[in-house]
């Protein structure tokens, strides 16, 4: 909430700026936002202004002021005859005004016919999250994000072909023998449908096999013509036991309130159009 004139002098500023620095031109240009600018008039009296900024174009310099007014009530012509009288003797300057509250309609008219922009420079209400239909517009979005771990291998016991390790190892079968290696570091080879996956893939295979259902499972899986291999070693299976655990989901909620995001809202009459300045920067244009 905006406590005193000056602090609503800071606020216009603060959203002037937000739109330079969104816009390639002025941004280029870095706009620096005066404020209470004294400028001495043509016949030497000196005018203070709440905002001033200029910049360079061409060779030229294009001047600008923004009267600011913290009103209850809408700004009456009076208002734009000050102004008017201020900048009477400095034509080069081009004049705005804002408030929070509106224009009577002599005050509009006036400053029509005298080039002074009207601005509505406000903190948000309800209004800014309609269209120009009265559709509401989106205001919050509510996630729900749910994650889903692997399953936990903690038993794996290879069917082995003791024929084939006869035939082709000098293991000694009538001992165990340890499969060693971390789970992305033993495969699994499937030659009759030329597939090959890690246990560090297989955890995965298993929580969709389950339907990420959580509980604890044992499966038996047998093969044709498959291999365990781990290291440089590989010795064929008739299948596999594997006993796993399928965990229950993590969830997590978030919610993005664009309310709490919005710095600030300028609506320019004369163009019937406004823009949304959010705290990070980002503008969002409509119709006001």
């Amino acid at each position: 909430m905006l406590k005193s004139s000056s602090n609503y002098e800071e606020f216009v500023a603060k959203l002037q700026k937000a739109i330079f620095d969104s816009e390639k031109f002025t941004k280029q240009k870095n706009i620096i936002i005066g404020l209470n600018k004294k400028i001495v008039d043509k016949n030497g009296v000196e005018r203070e202004f709440d905002l001033y900024w200029e910049y360079e174009l061409g060779g030229f310099i294009y001047k600008t002021i923004i009267e600011c007014k913290d009103y209850a009530q809408k700004v009456s012509i009076e208002k734009i005859d000050a102004l008017l009288g201020k900048l009477h003797d400095i034509p080069e300057i081009r004049g705005i005004f804002a408030t929070k509250t509106g224009y009577q309609s002599g005050a509009k008219r006036k400053a029509k016919e005298n080039n002074i922009d009207l601005l509505i420079v406000r903190e948000q209400n309800d209004s800014d999250w309609t269209d120009e239909y009265g559709n509401p517009l989106l205001k919050i979005i509510h996630l729900e994000i749910i994650c889903h771990s692997p399953a936990s291998i903690y038993c794996f016991q290879p069917l082995c072909d003791i024929n084939w390790i006869k035939e082709n190892t000098s293991i000694d079968i009538t001992n165990p023998f340890p499969i060693k290696g971390l789970n992305n570091e033993i495969f699994i080879e499937d030659l009759e449908k030329d597939e090959i996956f890690s246990l560090y893939d297989l955890q995965y295979k298993l929580s969709e096999l389950e339907n990420n259902e959580p509980g604890d499972y044992e499966r038996i899986f047998n093969y044709s013509n498959g291999y365990v291999k781990f290291g440089a070693n590989k010795i064929k299976i008739c299948g596999y036991k594997v006993k796993y655990k399928v965990h229950a989901p993590l969830t997590t909620e978030i919610e993005m309130d664009y309310s709490k995001e919005l710095m600030g809202v300028i609506e320019y009459i004369q163009k019937g159009t406004k823009r949304k300045i959010l705290k990070n920067g980002d503008i969002m244009c409509g119709v006001s």
